[in-house]
């Protein structure tokens, strides 16, 4: 990275059905300070028009699915950083991409951060906003291991050698999955709790789409990344856990265990273990990839 002005690639992934909070979440990013933003809106099965002056442009022709939108974003957009941001966050505050980006240029080992993610309106952020198990102050800036992945920074090279978001899932835990992939690359991940994005409160979709998603992806996420003794190991972690949170609830059970059989027989797409010693530095910090 250049002691220069830092150039930073903002990658806004918009399906078009949020035109006034798409305005004003590439307004935000346009009204970054001390950094040359490259504001690229990807309209993931539409073509973005009317955007606020200085933004550019992307029509997919069909949706791509979120993880694979932003990769083809990515692919347009300059910078030694990437900056992903949903359409309906914002930043408040001009100096948070720089902020970040001087973060990036003092620690050669950071090699992606997700901000502080609060609520629009002020009411409680939910608590998967914060990606680790100690909740209690989402102020406290730490290491992660899984990101938020609408409001997340990442070196660019570090991201090209993780392969990107997980294009495959179309949906859910592709942060997750890169996490994992700039961990093993001997970087870190963090999470900023002192630099604030806004995002609407939203809460965890339960249709049946999502669910089979998340339940496939879980097994892929496994398959793709850990070494062949692990993967049982962490599918059932979760497996357990899904049973405690749907025990009550039999068809939700039933959509989890058809998603969980798809990605067992499904191709997950790439595999690329993780190392041994990344897999150990991982553990090290207090979060192994089996939970």
């Amino acid at each position: 990275m250049s002691a220069a002005t830092p150039e930073v690639g903002v990658v806004v992934l918009s399906m078009g059905n949020r035109p006034v909070e798409l305005a004003a979440a590439v307004a935000s990013a346009l009204g970054q300070q001390d950094v040359t933003v490259d504001v690229l809106v990807v309209g993931n099965g539409w073509e973005p028009t009317g955007l606020p002056a200085g933004a550019r442009a992307l029509a997919l022709p069909e949706n791509l699915g979120i993880p694979e939108g932003r990769n083809v974003g990515a692919q347009h957009v300059a910078g030694d950083l990437l900056f992903f941001l949903d359409d309906d966050a914002v930043i408040p505050s001009p100096a948070a991409l720089a902020t970040m980006a001087r973060r990036f240029a003092a620690r050669p080992r950071l090699g992606m951060a997700q901000a502080l993610l609060t609520t629009t309106d002020g009411s409680e952020p939910p608590g998967r906003w914060v990606r680790r198990l100690r909740k209690s102050d989402p102020r406290r800036s730490s290491r992660v291991f899984s990101v938020t992945e609408g409001v997340t920074m990442v070196r660019r090279d570090a991201f090209e050698r993780a392969g990107g978001w997980a294009g495959e899932f179309f949906y859910a835990h592709e942060g997750i999955e890169l996490a994992w992939r700039v961990w093993d690359q001997g970087l870190e991940v963090w999470h900023m709790g002192d630099v604030e994005m806004q995002h609407p409160r939203t809460d965890p979709s339960r249709h049946a789409v999502s669910q089979r998603l998340n339940a496939r992806n879980r097994v892929w996420l496994a398959r793709r990344n850990l070494p062949a003794v692990l993967r049982p190991v962490y599918v059932g972690t979760w497996g357990l856990v899904q049973l405690v949170r749907d025990r009550s609830d039999r068809e939700a059970l039933r959509v989890w265990w058809d998603g969980t059989r798809e990605g067992w027989r499904e191709d997950p797409g790439p595999v690329r273990p993780l190392s041994w010693r990344g897999i150990v530095r991982m553990a090290r910090y207090g979060r192994p990839p089996v939970i």
